[in-house]
């Protein structure tokens, strides 16, 4: 595969630059903005002569590689590599097997909505528990096949746990820099585990990216934060599985988290690139859910003046606890362009959203339940109707914050007693006896009744 399959595009200018002129920090010298990855076939092209990938081809293609035993086929996301073509040999991918992710329904969930339809893909279903898995994969081979021995990120956890467990199966040598006392250990556990160099510096998630910047500036280390683009050549591929998952139908609600707002800019250049090539007939509606507590989109889009104000972030929804996203003015242009919403949660509507998640027999981290605490907004405002069919992006794995629903449960968390009691289900400790369980458990059918 030749290294011009592509180039790099400035979201600001349009100015387009060769791969490898790129800043360390993957910003526009003369604008600031960030860049995206641009094919010769993308959209903002605009070259009517460019040939095009054959939707109906791929489709058989893509669907022939799932019966392959051959790890880059076996990837969810370097299955569809003729989409992103940003390898000069394809077998230089650093793969883990990730993506293939399910779809959920959630059944009480959508009739006690009056939901028709309404699913969930959980990200939260990849090697290292999170969707970050995805534009890791793409990210980090860019970086070993570029020649690489050290990568960087600054991270709330999930990050840094994709990014140690790649840069591990490529034996490159990975620095984190986490905010202290500020990420779950089940995260911070990870990128230990996986040997890379972590580092809790006493700032927030700001803070971190701010002083990491000017490191990768001064030595060769490769950036992989989101404003990387190759990690949103990656992220984008959930887009592709769910219309192959829906046999080409395209849902016409995507609700995402939104923390430093990378996934739904992802979503939005991949369900456009499958438009724009013929996979679909149109784009979904693309919504993003931020935490009450972290919330600068969320303040764009109700504020006047249309200028983005960074926050001091706070919320137990770790994984979005950022006040100053680095891909804001992507996931704005693409909620804008497809007609989605910016809605925010509170505390308590995250912690009864992921509850009555979890009550379906689905666990996920509580930044992924803002999109269902997002979703009852969205109804009542009138932005989703109840006929539409609608899919949550659950991004995380419950069992990376497993404090958070312990503390749920034994009614640590400062929620609405009425809301949350039905749902909280606290261990009992009982004498080792039959006559104790057997009270508790006959107490326990006699409330189901």
């Amino acid at each position: 595969m030749s290294f011009v399959s592509h180039q790099l595009r400035c979201i600001g200018s349009g100015e387009r630059i060769a791969p490898d002129a790129v800043s360390s920090d993957f910003r526009d010298p003369a604008t600031g903005e960030l860049y995206e990855v641009e094919y010769s076939w993308s959209e903002t092209r605009g070259d009517a002569a460019a040939p095009r990938p054959n939707a109906q081809a791929l489709r058989h293609l893509w669907a022939e590689r799932r019966d392959s035993t051959l790890p880059i086929d076996a990837s969810g996301v370097w299955r569809y590599r003729d989409l992103l073509p940003i390898l000069k040999d394809e077998n230089n991918a650093v793969t883990l097997r990730e993506g293939n992710t399910p779809l959920y329904d959630l059944p009480r969930t959508s009739k006690l909505l009056g939901l028709d339809f309404l699913l969930t893909k959980h990200q939260g279903m990849n090697p290292t528990g999170s969707f970050k898995d995805t534009g890791m994969t793409t990210a980090l081979s860019v970086a070993a096949e570029r020649g690489y021995k050290w990568v960087a990120c600054a991270s709330t956890g999930n990050t840094s746990a994709a990014m140690a467990a790649y840069a591990a199966r490529a034996g490159l040598r990975a620095i984190v820099f986490i905010p202290e006392g500020k990420i779950a250990w089940g995260k911070l556990s990870q990128s230990m585990d996986y040997g890379a160099l972590t580092v809790q510096l006493k700032t927030d998630f700001d803070g971190c990216v701010k002083l990491l910047t000017e490191i990768v500036r001064k030595n060769p280390i490769y950036l992989l934060n989101s404003v990387n683009p190759y990690r949103l050549e990656g992220q984008k591929t959930p887009a592709i599985e769910i219309c192959e998952q829906l046999d080409w139908q395209v849902p016409d609600h995507v609700i995402v988290p939104g923390g430093n707002l990378a996934n739904g800019s992802a979503l939005g250049k991949g369900f456009t690139e499958l438009k724009h090539l013929g996979f679909i007939d149109r784009v979904p509606k693309i919504s993003v859910i931020q935490a009450a507590g972290a919330n600068p989109l969320f303040q764009w889009f109700t504020n006047e003046e249309k200028q983005l104000h960074p926050v001091t972030a706070d919320t137990r929804a770790t994984a979005i606890r950022i006040g100053n996203p680095a891909s804001w003015r992507k996931a704005a242009r693409v909620i804008e362009a497809t007609g989605g919403w910016c809605e925010q949660a509170d505390e308590n509507e995250i912690a009864v959203a992921k509850a009555q998640i979890g009550a379906e027999g689905i666990g996920c981290e509580p930044a992924s339940a803002v999109t269902l605490a997002g979703l009852k907004k969205l109804l009542k405002s009138g932005h989703v109707q109840t006929g539409e069919r609608v899919v949550l992006l659950l991004t995380g794995h419950t069992l990376k914050d497993p404090e958070y629903t312990i503390d749920f449960h034994k009614d640590l968390l400062a929620t609405d007693v009425a809301e949350a009691a039905p749902y909280r289900r606290p261990p009992l400790v009982l004498d080792a006896n039959e006559s104790s369980v057997m009270r508790a458990l006959e107490a326990e059918m006699a409330g189901s009744l």
